[in-house]
């Protein structure tokens, strides 16, 4: 409804007086405050990018807000997920987003979905809305929403954030360029690490996920220039911006119907993989490295693969840090040699993905070894809660 009836729109007069800054600007005026009221926006996901931009999406007085999500509030969550308060966790994410959406914006519809975004039901959720934004944090969802939304004709708002860097554009608008374009293959799973592994600066978040909001009232309101066509690149540590032109590929296979996203994506090779060499190697539990370190038994060496900042926040007593990139890099295994001669080596991580990786590659430079099943994570939640979780 990106072109409404506006005769058939009321603002009352809480909202000029409400939304009177945005009237008495020119570019959008009362015919714009109309079409913001009118509208109707699709939110996937509510974690640091969906937090900023519900807020101000509701703040700006659209009249219509659909949410996408499944996960609940954790209190990792709250550096960056700014929609979200201490009091929400442990629920649902999109309940505590409706709830901070109504305080905001009490007139606003807000359509609730408690569940993952899948070919099933990708077309059915998108179709009712006029704009789409992507605040997804995985390869399979960001594809699967540009495909629905170029058979439903939908702009897709996209942005993506990690560590200090975020991108932003605007996807199918206009006859201008698809996440295809910009990505027609997805990398191989496991190379870009989660935010969880790699970190976010919270403040990024804001940042990115209110360029998007911008980017969704210029598309309803129909004046500006948007970015389609140009993916913005923001480096917070330098405070830069930059851009780069995108442009339909000519080449670009025709998107017909929604496919298995998990699939295109490699993820159950990859789980399959990981899985098989998971099986291939030893594991312990933490509490038989806790009953180890007890008995002060003195043949072993016990390896951390985590980064270095990781390490500061939390340790197992005994654990020498080697991290996992000087172990991909070869640079480390001569010193973990050296470390396992004559020891039974063990290695953990956070959670045990990490550890695994690196034993995998020490196997092949002949080192074997033992992984510590749910690692330093495992360790704080069963054996010694003074351990921080992070």
């Amino acid at each position: 409804m990106l072109n409404p009836n506006l005769e058939t729109i009321e603002l009352s007069k809480d909202d000029y007086q409400r939304y009177s800054r945005h009237i008495i600007l020119p570019e959008v005026g009362l015919d714009g405050q109309k079409r913001l009221k009118a509208a109707s926006v699709l939110c996937i996901g509510t974690g640091g990018l969906g937090s900023p931009l519900l807020l101000y999406l509701a703040a700006a007085g659209i009249g219509r807000i659909g949410i996408v999500d499944f996960d609940v509030v954790d209190s990792s969550n709250l550096h960056r997920q700014i929609i979200h308060g201490t009091s929400w966790v442990g629920k649902l994410k999109i309940e505590s987003a409706k709830n901070r959406i109504l305080e905001i914006n009490p007139d606003c519809q807000v359509d609730l979905y408690n569940t993952a975004l899948s070919s099933a039901n990708a077309l059915d959720i998108v179709a009712p809305y006029d704009v789409v934004i992507d605040g997804t944090d995985n390869f399979p969802t960001r594809y699967l929403t540009n495909d629905a939304c170029v058979l439903l004709g939908k702009p897709n708002v996209y942005g993506s954030i990690f560590r200090f860097e975020g991108q932003a554009t605007v996807f199918n608008y206009q006859d201008g360029p698809n996440y295809r374009d910009l990505y027609p293959e997805p990398p191989p799973p496991g190379m870009v690490p989660s935010c969880a592994e790699g970190g976010v600066l919270g403040v990024l978040c804001g940042i990115i996920g209110t360029i998007q909001a911008t980017e969704a009232i210029k598309i309803i309101l129909g004046s500006g220039g948007t970015l389609s066509g140009r993916l913005l690149l923001y480096n917070a540590l330098e405070m830069k911006f930059r851009e780069l032109k995108l442009r339909p590929n000519p080449e670009r296979p025709v998107i017909e119907k929604l496919i298995d996203y998990e699939q295109f994506c490699g993820i159950p090779q990859a789980k399959a993989e990981e899985a098989k060499a998971q099986m291939e190697l030893a594991e312990m539990t933490v509490k038989d490295l806790k009953a180890l370190i007890d008995n002060g038994s003195a043949d072993y060496v016990l390896i951390d693969v985590r980064n270095p900042n990781e390490y500061q926040i939390a340790k197992i007593p005994g654990a020498v840090l080697i991290p996992l990139p000087d172990i991909e890099d070869g640079s480390a295994i001569s010193k973990v040699k050296d470390l396992a001669a004559g020891h039974r080596l063990i290695a953990h991580c956070k959670m045990g993905g990490r550890s695994a990786k690196a034993l995998a590659i020490l196997k092949e430079a002949g080192i074997e070894g033992t992984n510590v099943k749910g690692g330093i994570t495992a360790w704080s939640r069963e054996v010694d809660a003074n351990v921080p979780e992070y």
